[in-house]
């Protein structure tokens, strides 16, 4: 692989991670709707706002071993909750956490 692309794709990688999560866990805080499966309502500002609190640790450069690791916890967290809820549609959830895995493995590498 080229030098240039092979040195940029983990930085890539991580930033569209990072910011993917960020989106989408605002959206998941800010929404209105009822919560899957009947979920308690204290789930969505305590799940939302920790996966906002990980994915901006994770975006910056001195905490992101910290955001990766909490958002492995995180996704591992949300994963068990589909899946006990008999929702099975986690492949989401899956690559998001080995983007993380692999951020963290290339930050190790290097």
């Amino acid at each position: 692989m080229n030098a240039i692309p092979q040195r940029l794709a983990i930085p890539a990688l991580r930033w569209t991670l990072g910011l993917v999560v960020l989106f989408e866990s605002c959206r998941f805080l800010l929404s209105h709707g009822p919560i899957h499966g009947g979920l308690p309502q204290w789930i969505r500002p305590v799940l939302g706002g920790a996966e906002i609190i990980a994915a901006i640790l994770f975006l910056l450069p001195f905490t992101r071993a910290i955001g990766a690791n909490l958002l492995l916890v995180i996704f591992a967290l949300a994963i068990a909750i589909h899946v006990l809820h008999g929702d099975y549609n986690v492949g989401a959830l899956l690559v998001y956490a080995m983007a993380a895995l692999v951020t963290t493995a290339g930050n190790r590498a290097s």
